[in-house]
């Protein structure tokens, strides 16, 4: 087998842990229930991946690459404060109920108080996303765009809070609360804090 399809392949079982996460939990998967999302026998993922606890982090780290290495190349682009402050938020939040990366994550989130690795996981995450948005803030405000109402470091947290929390609400299916009004109640939050409307173009 060529290094790029098992490479490939590696990527096909990630793939099917995060299903097999979602359906049984992250303490409940097993080796055969990957085995089976995949289509493959159990000695077969064994082969690219001889110990499932590490195909398992794979998983949770590959969902979680959405909501702060993705996020961070789409708004790299972006001169403008205002557009990158209000697409960061947007994208941070469930495209809905459903939303399997979301789902991941709170999977992860139950473990984490039991699993040292599943933990820092988490950890790593939040502090990333705080120092991505605090990175927007600060530009927003050398720019003069923002005015801040108090520390950048504090206001970051606040807005990742933010997301976690409404976030959690559309997955338990809130029936006023989906990622419009998510996203909404999040920029009420951050043009008190910046002095902003934020108001974008698009």
């Amino acid at each position: 087998m060529t290094r790029k399809r098992r490479a490939d392949r590696r990527l096909d079982l990630i793939a099917a842990a995060h299903r097999a996460i979602i359906r049984h939990g992250t303490e409940g998967v097993h080796l055969n229930h990957v085995a089976e999302e995949a289509g493959l026998t159990s000695g077969a993922v064994l082969y690219h991946y001889p110990n499932l606890g590490e195909l398992l982090v794979d998983a949770h780290h590959a969902g979680m690459e959405r909501f702060y290495e993705q996020r961070l190349k789409r708004i790299s682009g972006m001169r403008d404060p205002v557009e990158k402050l209000v697409v960061t938020i947007r994208s941070g939040l469930p495209h809905g109920p459903d939303d399997p990366d979301v789902r991941l994550l709170n999977e992860l989130g139950g473990a984490a108080a039991r699993n040292r690795m599943y933990a820092l996981l988490l950890t790593t995450l939040y502090d990333r996303q705080v120092s991505m948005y605090q990175s927007v803030l600060e530009t927003g405000s050398a720019l003069g765009t923002f005015t801040l109402s108090g520390d950048s470091l504090l206001i970051a947290r606040n807005l990742v809070a933010l997301e976690d929390a409404y976030g959690y609400r559309i997955t338990a299916r809130h029936p006023v609360i989906g990622p419009q009004e998510a996203a909404e109640l999040i920029l009420t939050y951050a043009r008190t804090v910046t002095n902003n409307p934020l108001k974008t173009s698009h």
